[in-house]
Parts: structure tokens; C-alpha cells; sequence
């Protein structure tokens, strides 16, 4: 098998299944750039070889009698490490000795059993999923596929990492307050932080998502019509109208758009980025979009008190644990979640209302626009060692402040690479808009890739054994 064929997206490899090519030959090509590349980039906290060449070779069979799963059977996957996988230890990135073993599956992983997806592992997370990188007190570090001296952000980082590195086209994670968006930024990715309830999860919580990291939005798509199904098992799923994730790019014209490039709060904006994003911006507006300037809708105090918030919650989980169970928790995320046990009832209260604050903030910001281009951090991608990009666990998180107020107000929020630093470093447009218009912002995604000129990053050189060097 070439490269070519190797760097299918997933609806070129179900064409592809449906003229002959057998998944085992794609699986077996997969597996070889993943031994070449997981020594360096740590994508994977469970990985088993054998078991995927046995859900390849099932697959073959399948197409082989005509009997296949859905159009996408033995496409490979990925799925982050606190999506279920029954069977497999949750450890949720951290060292803390016997994890708890998942006794059933996450609907997202039935969902892409049930269409035949090989699934090629889990993929890592930093502790409890709180930090913005790919540092683990478990895993140590996964690295960036595109420069492995950086981060692949977080808390999605093996999945970000696995996407850039081409281990296969779709792959799962998890985002509360930008740990989808942010490993796609800083690799370059097509991601979703979709709607509130249109992705079930095995453990729903405020402002949590479950949704695509690929290297084009139309794989992000192809991902959504699989796993954006209510399931009954998580009592925050909505039952959505139907969504054409197949529609392909979305020409802009007389779209009412926004520009957001003042988040109100966090840290300063690069003014790197913000000209990429204003040149996206452009674009939208060249081709008949209207495009106005959006205020900052978000505060100082709101985003101090989520942050606070975060960390009364962390200091709950870390205080119930015996001392040494303490000292197996990153120390970074030990002294971030100590910030929040002098929290008294009222405080921890009053942070908590900061949560719908930002939320109807949001929702009044936003209202009468189609889509709300911004950037996705303030930032470009960080040192791989680095728990997080301002990197002082006693400061509010200064890097989400374009990101978490979808995860309040449960808005679908996309990604897609729009430039790069001078030193070479990935820009990540973040594209949002109403609740339930997923397939519509992934469509405006899918159009900008077709007019991104060269702000592509070469995930086929970045992927090949030369491109990567552990980091020195």
C-alpha cells in the first residue's frame, strides 16, 4: 500500500473498501507508521496491535461477502482515554494505582463498533484532563506530530498527536473548556466541540463534549453522522433534527458573520494570530459574507471564577485520596487544585453561578450571527514539557477565553488551520455558531479549507520517520 492510500480520508477509504481494497492491507499500513512514530510521540495510552489486525481482518470479511457494517466499516479510529472501552483501566492520566475498569462501553465507542471502525487504541490525556498539553503523570509526554519539541495540547493529546501523525482519519476526544480545540490549533487539525447533548457521553458534566479531531473538516463530518446519536444512557443527550454531515463546503454568501478578536479576559493576543485570523476574516468577506466586529463578552471575574470553580472540584478528588496516592498526581495539578480548598460554601457557590453568566453572555452575544470567527487560543503551541501555556498553576487559565464560552452555552465550535507563525508554528481559526448548526459550521470549515491558499500544514512530510526526532 502507498502513502496515498495510506493518507485516505475515511469516505476515500469506503470507496475505496467498496472497489477491493482490503481494510487488513490498511490496518497493516496504519500499524507500521504507528510503530515508527509512538516512540516519539506517545499518542497511545492502550494500543494492541493484534486486536486490530483481528477487527481488520473481521472487516475483510465482511466486505467480502457484501455483508459490511455501514459505508465506513474498517476505517480506523482512535478514542481518547476516559471514552469507555469495556474492559480497558480509566486512569484518566494519571499514576494513581488501580484505575477503575470500565464494565460496559461509552456510546461512542458502541457507536463505532456497530459501524465496523477498527479501533486502533486510546489515546492519552494529562491528569484528571485539567491541564492544556500532553503532560501525564502517567503517560510522561506525548509530543506534537508537526514538531515533537512541542505540544499536541490538551486534554485531547494523543489525539491530536495521532491525528497530525496520520494514525488513520478519525479520532475521538473530549473538550470542557477547549481540549479539542486546542490540540487542533496547535496541530493544525479540523476539530468540532459540538452542541450540548448531540454527542452522548459516558460521564456528562457541565459544559463536557465528546467529538471529532481530523485533518479535514469533511472527516469531522464523516465522524459526527457516526457517533452524534442519543443514547439513553446520558441524560443530557438531545434529540436533534437530522444533520447533513455530507453536504460538503458551504459557499459563505450573505452569511451574517461575526470577528471576535478581544476575548475580554485571559492573555493577550498574539498579533501573529490575530492577523491570520483577521485574513480568514477576508476571505468570508470577499466571497459575500457580512462581516461585523464582535465585543468582548466575557470578563475577568467570570473566567477567574470558573477556573476556581475547576479547582474546588480537582481539590475534592485529589483531598479523598490517602497520601500516597497524593504523590502520584502531577504536581502541577496538585498545587493548581490546592487553590481551591479555602473555598467556602458561599464562594464555591458564587463561582458556580459564573458558569450561566457566561452562558447567557454568550448566547445575547452571539444571537443574529450565522458564524463567530475568532481565534481558538491567544497563543501558538507551547514547549512539549510545559504543563500549560502561561505556566503558573496559581493564575487563572489565560488561554480559553475564545474557547470555553461554547462549552457554557452549548454552541458548536469548529477548527480549522488558517496560518502559521513566522517560525512555522500552527494558527487555528475557531468557527462557531448556533446551538444545533454542527453540519452548517462544519460545511463553512470544509469551504474555508478550499480557499486557505497554502496555510496547509504537511501532515505527509511531518508524518514520514525523517520529519520527526525526539526532541533534545
Amino acid at each position: 500500500m502507498n502513502q496515498a492510500e495510506r493518507d485516505l480520508t475515511a469516505l476515500e477509504l469506503s470507496t475505496a473498501y467498496a472497489s477491493g481494497l482490503d481494510p487488513r492491507e490498511v490496518a497493516e499500513s496504519v500499524l507500521a507508521r504507528i510503530a515508527d512514530l509512538e516512540p516519539v510521540l506517545n499518542a497511545f495510552y492502550v494500543h494492541e496491535p493484534d486486536q486490530v489486525r483481528r477487527d481488520a481482518e473481521a472487516s475483510a470479511k465482511r466486505w467480502a461477502a457484501g455483508t459490511q457494517l455501514s459505508a465506513f466499516d474498517g476505517v480506523p479510529a482512535t478514542v481518547k482515554e476516559n471514552i469507555a472501552r469495556i474492559g480497558v483501566p480509566a486512569p484518566s492520566g494519571t499514576a494513581i494505582p488501580n484505575p477503575p475498569v470500565a464494565t460496559e462501553n461509552a456510546p461512542v465507542t458502541d457507536r463505532l463498533l456497530e459501524a465496523g471502525i477498527v479501533i486502533l487504541g486510546s489515546t492519552t490525556m494529562p491528569d484528571w484532563g485539567m491541564l492544556s498539553s500532553g503532560v501525564s503523570s502517567l503517560h510522561g509526554i506525548s509530543r506534537n506530530a508537526l514538531d515533537p519539541s512541542l505540544t499536541t495540547g490538551g486534554s485531547s493529546a494523543g489525539a491530536g498527536a495521532a491525528a497530525a501523525a496520520g494514525y488513520g482519519p478519525l479520532h475521538v476526544g473530549t473538550d470542557i473548556g477547549g481540549s479539542i480545540r486546542l490540540p487542533g490549533s496547535w496541530s493544525g487539525l479540523a476539530t468540532l466541540k459540538p452542541s450540548a447533548g448531540l454527542v452522548p457521553l459516558n460521564v456528562p458534566y457541565l459544559g463536557r463534549a465528546a467529538g471529532p479531531l481530523a485533518r479535514t473538516a469533511a472527516d469531522a463530518s464523516t465522524l459526527m453522522s457516526l457517533i452524534a446519536r442519543p443514547d439513553i444512557r446520558d441524560y443530557s443527550t438531545r434529540p436533534y433534527p437530522a444533520m447533513k454531515w455530507f453536504s460538503g463546503p458551504a459557499n459563505p454568501a450573505g452569511l451574517r458573520v461575526a470577528l471576535q478578536l478581544d476575548a475580554g479576559s485571559g492573555a493577550d493576543l498574539d498579533p501573529q494570530i490575530a492577523e491570520a485570523v483577521q485574513r480568514a476574516a477576508d476571505l468570508f468577506a470577499a466571497a459575500g459574507a457580512h462581516v461585523v466586529e464582535l465585543s468582548p463578552f466575557m470578563t475577568p471575574a467570570q473566567l477567574a471564577g470558573i477556573d476556581a470553580f475547576w479547582r474546588t472540584r480537582s481539590w475534592a478528588d485529589y483531598s479523598a485520596l490517602d497520601e500516597e496516592q497524593q504523590g502520584k498526581v502531577l504536581p502541577y495539578i496538585a498545587r493548581w487544585c490546592s487553590g481551591g480548598k479555602d473555598y467556602d460554601g458561599v464562594a464555591t457557590m458564587e463561582h458556580y453561578h459564573r458558569f450561566a453568566q457566561v452562558q447567557q453572555a454568550t448566547i445575547a452575544a452571539t444571537a443574529g450571527f450565522d458564524l463567530v470567527l475568532s481565534p481558538v487560543a491567544p497563543m501558538a503551541a507551547f514547549a512539549a514539557e510545559q504543563p500549560m501555556p502561561v505556566d503558573d498553576p496559581d493564575l487563572p487559565m489565560a488561554h480559553i477565553s475564545f474557547t470555553m464560552p461554547y462549552n457554557m452555552s452549548g454552541q458548536p465550535a469548529a477548527t480549522v488551520n488558517c496560518g502559521f507563525m513566522a517560525d512555522g508554528r500552527t494558527i487555528g481559526l475557531q468557527l462557531a455558531g448556533p446551538v444545533g448548526a454542527d453540519d452548517k459550521v462544519l460545511a463553512a470549515a470544509a469551504w474555508f479549507e478550499t480557499v486557505r491558499g497554502d496555510a496547509v500544514p504537511d501532515w505527509a512530510h511531518a508524518s514520514s520517520h525523517g520529519a520527526l526526532k525526539p526532541a533534545g
